[in-house]
């Protein structure tokens, strides 16, 4: 199938802000010059913006990727993923009509589409709020026929239930996506055979559904404001408390003892320090609006997990103030610490710390916000290696060892 740009295109295209942001972020995972890696999820995030890669969206992803216009456009020509041309301001429908779903009754949701849609694949309803197109294999054969909306998938569909749930979609409504013949998931119509105490209990919905719920994104188009920015090394959505899972990584990691067990009249927060801990800790530090000096021995964990979340919020630091960490004219003793042990440290990025006079592990474990910022704008093509690889978390161990 030919595929080309469409006729009509607007005059130009930017990402909002956030998903800049995003972007910036799917980039820093590539190494230096490699930034083409990341063409792909860029296009993915210019069309959950827009809805469809217009030649401006294709041409500004080649500008940041600083790719030759061409290239990106291979791309965006070959994956029958990225739409090329205006669809539905509500919903676009992807009907299955490879052999399990077209044996089960996809050319009936098919017709329903002709109906209710338009009569051709790729046009828009006459209120500009629907279009749809019959796809390849969408991988649930085992709930055929189905369809994907927006981001979900609408599984087990007759043509009466199709047609409700497009009525539902016109009227502002987001149906619930999964099974819609009252399955849970993929087991036999008739019921479960075996495991079925583990029906017992279970969530309302099977997980694909109850995250569809949660997110409410199945057919809005992604700011970067609706759901949580999907770069963990630049987490966007922020915790008072690390959850049992950051707990859990926090003491793999560092290998930190439980300690005592805390006096029975003791309260605990969700991090495993009692209330009289922190107290106490609160206390010892110095009056003072700099984060307290790293120590040289283990972190607690609630420590090490507030460092992990100050270094991660330093990414959103890029308009705020910064300052730069105290460099050292050279290595104590003319000894600097192997920085290479630091993951995503090379040879070069060494190079690059030393001339910003940073040598030894203990002066990047006590870096403040505010100073991984100013680090983070000045490492020469290495943007968002600091808190992506947790440098703050990796130097404070190697530093009390």
């Amino acid at each position: 199938m030919l595929r080309r740009l469409h006729a009509e295109q607007p005059a130009s295209f930017a990402f909002t802000e956030a998903n800049m942001a995003w972007a910036e972020g799917q980039i820093s995972k590539y190494p230096e010059g490699r930034q083409a890696s990341a063409v792909i999820p860029l296009l993915w995030r210019a069309q959950e913006q827009e809805g469809w890669l217009s030649r401006p969206a294709i041409e500004e992803v080649a500008r940041i990727l600083d790719m030759a216009y061409i290239r990106v456009l291979e791309v965006a020509t070959f994956y029958f993923m990225f739409q090329l041309q205006p669809v539905g301001s509500v919903a676009h429908i992807q009907v299955c009509g490879t052999t399990s779903c077209m044996i089960c009754g996809a050319e009936d949701l098919i017709a329903v589409c002709r109906k209710k849609i338009a009569k051709s694949a790729h046009a828009l309803s006459a209120d500009g709020r629907f279009s749809w197109e019959e796809v390849e294999c969408l991988g649930a054969c085992a709930n055929a026929p189905m369809a994907q909306i927006g981001k979900d998938y609408y599984e087990d569909l007759t043509a009466e239930r199709f047609e409700e749930i497009l009525d539902e979609l016109a009227e502002g409504r987001v149906p619930v996506p999964g099974p819609q013949n009252g399955r849970y998931a993929s087991e036999p119509k008739s019921g479960l055979t075996s495991l079925k105490d583990h029906a017992d209990g279970r969530p309302e919905h099977n997980s694909s559904a109850a995250l569809a719920v949660r997110l409410q994104d199945t057919i809005k188009r992604i700011d970067g404001t609706e759901v949580p920015l999907v770069t963990p090394w630049r987490q966007k959505t922020p915790s008072d408390t690390p959850s049992d899972a950051e707990v859990a990584r926090i003491r793999e990691e560092s290998d930190h003892p439980k300690g005592p067990e805390p006096a029975a009249n003791a309260s605990v927060d969700e991090t495993g320090v009692t209330k009289q801990e922190a107290t106490e800790e609160s206390s010892a530090r110095p009056a003072t609006d700099d984060p307290a000096p790293a120590p040289k021995t283990d972190a607690t964990i609630a420590d090490h997990a507030e460092r992990s979340e100050e270094t991660r919020a330093a990414a959103d630091l890029a308009d705020e103030d910064t300052r730069r960490p105290e460099p050292l004219p050279g290595a104590r003793g003319d000894q600097a610490d192997d920085l290479q042990q630091l993951k995503g440290v090379g040879p070069k990025l060494e190079s690059v710390l030393h001339d910003l006079g940073i040598f030894h592990f203990d002066q990047i474990a006590g870096w403040s916000a505010a100073e991984i910022a100013w680090v983070d704008r000045n490492l020469e093509g290495f943007k968002g290696r600091v808190v992506r690889d947790d440098w703050v978390a990796q130097a404070r161990r190697l530093a009390s060892r």
